[in-house]
């Protein structure tokens, strides 16, 4: 029995010795987390080389196909100047004509005016 308690503080004291207890330690901080993994930079295509407009034609073939452009270019010109001239026409035909219809309105409400107050006027000489 002696052996045996003997063997039981052996091991208390054991204990003791090598383990800390728990009300003595002192919190550790908590543990910063990992941080997590940004996401990755979107590349940038490779700019594709600039290809000439029109690779087969010599220079000769590109003055002239700008030449007829160009003379394209001024008959549109020159028909669209027409055009222009033909509504700046039509819109001073419609100004007159408003303005026409203006002044007979006008006329007519002064007919109507002087009837008004004629007719007004010429009952109370009446009385």
């Amino acid at each position: 029995m002696k052996n045996k308690l003997v063997y039981v503080f052996g091991i208390i004291a054991f204990l003791l010795f090598f383990v800390e207890p728990g009300f003595s330690q002192e919190p550790e901080p908590p543990k910063i987390p990992d941080p997590s993994p940004g996401p990755k930079p979107i590349k940038i295509p490779e700019p594709e080389p600039i290809k000439e407009p029109f690779p087969e034609e010599s220079d000769s073939a590109k003055i002239q196909r700008l030449t007829e452009e160009n003379v394209q270019l001024k008959a549109e010109n020159s028909n669209l100047k027409a055009q222009i001239d033909e509504l700046n026409e039509m819109i001073e035909n419609l100004h007159a004509i408003t303005m026409e219809q203006i002044k007979v309105i006008m006329e007519l409400v002064n007919r109507l005016q002087e009837t008004v107050f004629e007719n007004l006027f010429s009952q109370e000489t009446k009385l």
